[in-house]
């Protein structure tokens, strides 16, 4: 038995593991954790110790603290609180722009796909850092470098060792970090009304066609719908209402229906009372924004099942720029939703991070916002696992930690139920049985 504590850097954490274990019995080593507490969201509270056990990316089990299985690795997190872990449903991996220095039109244009392909790797690891080990993409990200992200990190050892002669992903670093990255599904180009999100320019009407397929008609949003699943989209990506003229509840059923023949679901932008109220009346699967919900609206969804994904200001931002008027209008919707019940799931819509913070650092502190607007905190971390694992069709294998799931785990000093804090200070991440993050040194 090998025992790993909490004071080696992660190469060396990273190397003691694949010792452990030679080529040919690697894909059965099991790793045993020994955690000081194990947090469950869906009942919302955390365990007495207990020791979890890993073996081919996936738990085998979920036991009293105790014996290990004869040559198990052991991690030992024992001062540590271990949950599942995180997700953020509204990422934008592969955009990176500064909302007040660059349009999003200067963005959409200047930006290759192939720039917001390495900007995503760089973000992807920022994220899985945090804590956040399953995103899902809602487009910005050019000719389809979403889906190259996604193929990237999803691709396997067997890809790895074709890509790079590596017995392994893990044996694959970059920047002193194992290559891998977090879960990702994605929508492929958003689909919208002539002109996306910006006013185009009438001599090169195209140019929004970098980041979004245009479609007004039936036949145009059946094109579009089969464009993104062809490159491998599971999500639909709809803008309801930026501009006068919108889709109609008839128009979204549509595209409900036509993503639903392929197993894709649908995620709408909706920054109007009118929009909102459209998207619920259509079904999709969430509203992604819905900023000016009344109470009326936010029952309507709580009623017809549909997720509500508020995408609120980051922490960070706040303290630094002040609490606005629009601030204070998003936490009272928030409330609102809380209060009426609806169903809600994490996302965080960050597009760039201020000097001296990271994407993952803005993403964690969104959970500031929620704080504020007295969501507790067994419910904040619902929205953040079981919840948003249902939204993604995930929650028969991640967001829970039990036999049979994937082992996306990570650990904080201090119980999240009780602190809500710890959800900024992730000291440990696990995923899919690779670690990626150890503790550092007198953490």
């Amino acid at each position: 038995m090998r025992t790993l504590t909490g004071g080696g850097s992660l190469p060396a954490l990273a190397a003691a593991l694949l010792a452990t274990a030679g080529p040919d019995t690697l894909g059965a080593q099991v790793t045993a954790i020994r955690a000081g507490a194990v947090l469950d969201p869906a009942a919302g509270r955390a365990s007495d110790a207990r020791t979890i056990l890993v073996a081919n990316g996936k738990i085998t089990a979920v036991q009293p603290a105790g014996a290990t299985p004869p040559g198990a690795t052991v991690i030992d997190l024992s001062g540590w609180v271990v949950l599942p872990g995180l997700f953020d449903t509204h990422t934008h991996l592969t955009a990176a722009y500064d909302r007040q220095a660059m349009t999003l039109r200067d963005y959409t244009i200047g930006v290759s796909t192939a720039e917001r392909a390495l900007e995503g790797v760089v973000t992807a690891w920022q994220l899985l850092d945090a804590g956040f080990t399953t995103v899902r993409d809602l487009g910005n990200s050019g000719n389809y470098a979403d889906a190259a992200l996604a193929s990237f990190f999803g691709g396997g050892d067997a890809r790895r060792r074709a890509l790079y002669g590596s017995a392994t992903l893990d044996q694959v670093a970059t920047f002193g970090r194992p290559l891998v990255g977090p879960t990702i599904v994605y929508a492929g180009k958003i689909i919208a009304p002539l002109g996306g999100q910006f006013q185009a320019s009438p001599e090169h009407l195209e140019v929004g066609e970098q980041d979004y397929l245009y479609a007004d008609t039936r036949d145009e949003l059946k094109k579009a719908i089969r464009r993104n699943l062809h490159f491998g989209a599971t999500w639909i990506k709809v803008v309801v209402d930026d501009y006068s003229y919108r889709y109609t509840a008839d128009d979204l059923r549509f595209i409900v229906s036509e993503a639903a023949q392929a197993g894709a679901r649908v995620a709408t932008h909706c920054v109007t009372e009118s929009g909102a109220r459209v998207a619920i009346e259509a079904g999709v699967a969430s509203i992604e924004h819905g900023y000016e919900m009344s109470d009326s609206t936010l029952a309507a969804a709580q009623r017809r099942g549909v997720v509500l994904v508020g995408t609120e200001p980051d922490g960070i931002s706040v303290r630094e720029g002040g609490r606005s008027e629009q601030y204070q209008r998003i936490v009272d919707r928030l409330k609102r939703a809380h209060r009426l019940g609806v169903r809600m799931a994490f996302g965080a819509d960050i597009v760039r991070a201020p000097p001296g913070h990271t994407r993952g650092e803005l993403v964690a502190s969104v959970v500031d916002t929620w704080v504020e607007a007295g969501v507790p905190p067994a419910d904040i971390l619902r929205a953040m696992t079981t919840n948003a694992a249902a939204l993604l069709g995930m929650e028969r294998e991640r967001g829970s930690i039990a036999p049979g799931f994937a082992a996306d785990l990570i650990a904080t000093r201090g119980n999240r139920l009780e602190d809500i804090g710890a959800f900024k200070r992730v000291g440990f991440v696990m995923k899919d049985g690779k670690v990626v993050k150890a503790p550092s040194p007198g953490t």
